[in-house]
Order: structure tokens, then sequence, then C-alpha cells
């Protein structure tokens, strides 16, 4: 890998590592940095299954569009993931 991982990112991509190989991700560089692209595909699919863009903005009293703050939060976070998974 690249890069240091936050713990959230290393947290998945060791998941992914030991319920494979039974081995984390710094004793498998090679599969790591294969599989993260693959896996940060997979965060944002769940992402969008579970917070949809559609549900994180909804029309206000007045007309406008208002951001649900809570999940906004929960969708920039499995983005966040993802992104940093990617960039390896």
């Amino acid at each position: 890998m690249t890069q240091q991982l936050s713990p959230a990112a290393n947290a998945v991509l060791t998941a992914v590592t030991l319920t494979r190989y039974d081995v984390p991700p710094e004793g498998l560089p090679a599969f790591a940095e294969e599989m993260a692209p693959l896996i940060a595909a997979a965060l944002r699919a769940a992402a969008d299954q579970v917070v949809p863009e559609s549900k994180v903005y909804r029309p206000s009293s007045d007309g406008t569009m208002r951001c649900e703050d809570d999940l906004w939060i929960i969708r920039r976070v499995f983005y966040a993931i993802a992104n940093e998974l990617e960039a390896q």
C-alpha cells in the first residue's frame, strides 16, 4: 500500500484479507492493492442502497431543498473510506 490508511479504511481492508487468507493486509500487499478498488466499489454501492442521494435532500416547508445532516454524514463516511481505498 502506498500510503497509511485511516483506521476505518484499514479495518475494512483487514477484514477482507483476514477473511480470505487469515493474513493482515501488510502480509499480502499485492492482494490488498488489487482488492482496494473492488472494496471501494462495494462501499459506494452500500452507501447508495442505505442512503440514496435522493434521500439526502428533502423539500422543506418553504420549498427549498434541505440536507438531512445525519444521512449526509453516513453517506460521506462510506464514500470517504471508498475514496481512500481507491487512492491506494
